[in-house]
């Protein structure tokens, strides 16, 4: 029997979820075909300037025409997995922008930062560290960003790169991360955040005893992801257990270290 058209608009390994990443980003589709159930299709971001800062403002100016390039595919939420854009385009901006976006396409569009921002209302986070490995003036931008939007940064951490490039990010490691977090003090933290999607950090995420949830740009924007699809509550708990060990995306995890240490 011939496919109906509604039969169509129901991919044969679930619900498409459109993640939009820099054009040198290495670390956002693996990351989220780990963290998302579904179909993860991405499309890149692209800019031909050589400054890092104009790089990250085309991107976000360009959404529109990156956005158009997943066509007819039956997308049914979109994320900027873009930290850097957010904080330099700021709030107020990036709020009005993405939901006119969203209202032209018919479905969300969230960012990397608004997801972030989600997380943290969620878990009543007001005062939050962070783990940087930007640049100087990115990290400026991006504590000018977090306290325009109503959080206190109490506590930084820098992760050194090797260029005042934005793209140094991509050379990191998550033992790198690890590093860095371990040796952050988070005495009055409520959450501490990993920042930059181009940072691997999986295996640094989630809730010890007596210490602040640690979370991750791209963790944030999946789970953002997946709370507008499926019109849930954006609550503590729900976000606590996307973070503990039984989350599902752990074992998809480990799976996929496993198979890169075969293929190596």
């Amino acid at each position: 029997m011939a496919n109906s058209p509604a039969t169509k608009l129901v991919p044969e390994y679930g619900p498409v979820f459109a993640v939009l990443t820099p054009q040198a980003n290495t670390t956002v589709e693996p990351e989220m075909q780990v963290l998302l159930p579904g179909t993860v299709l991405t499309a890149r971001s692209t800019s031909a300037s050589p400054d890092s800062r104009q790089r990250l403002l085309d991107y976000f100016d360009a959404l529109p025409a990156t956005l158009a390039q997943f066509d007819v595919a039956p997308v049914r939420v979109a994320g900027f997995a873009c930290t850097g854009s957010g904080y330099l385009v700021g709030r107020v901006r990036e709020d009005q922008y993405l939901a006119e976006l969203a209202a032209q396409k018919g479905f969300a569009v969230v960012s990397a930062t608004q997801a972030i921002r989600i997380a943290l209302d969620a878990l009543g986070a007001k005062r939050i560290g962070i783990v940087s490995p930007y640049p100087d003036w990115l990290t400026q931008a991006a504590l000018a960003y977090w306290q325009e939007a109503g959080y206190s940064v109490v506590r930084t951490a820098l992760l050194p790169i090797e260029a005042a490039d934005t793209r140094g990010i991509y050379a990191l490691t998550s033992q790198c991360v690890a590093a860095a977090l371990s040796g952050l003090n988070t005495e009055g933290c409520d959450a501490v955040l990993l920042s930059g999607t181009g940072m691997p950090s999986l295996r640094c995420l989630g809730v010890q005893e007596g210490r602040p949830p640690v979370l991750s740009s791209n963790l944030c924007l999946a789970w953002a992801m997946q709370v507008s699809l499926q019109a849930a509550r954006t609550n503590r708990e729900a976000l606590l257990e996307f973070l503990s060990d039984k989350a599902a995306w752990r074992a998809r995890l480990a799976l996929r270290h496993e198979q890169v240490q075969v293929q190596l």
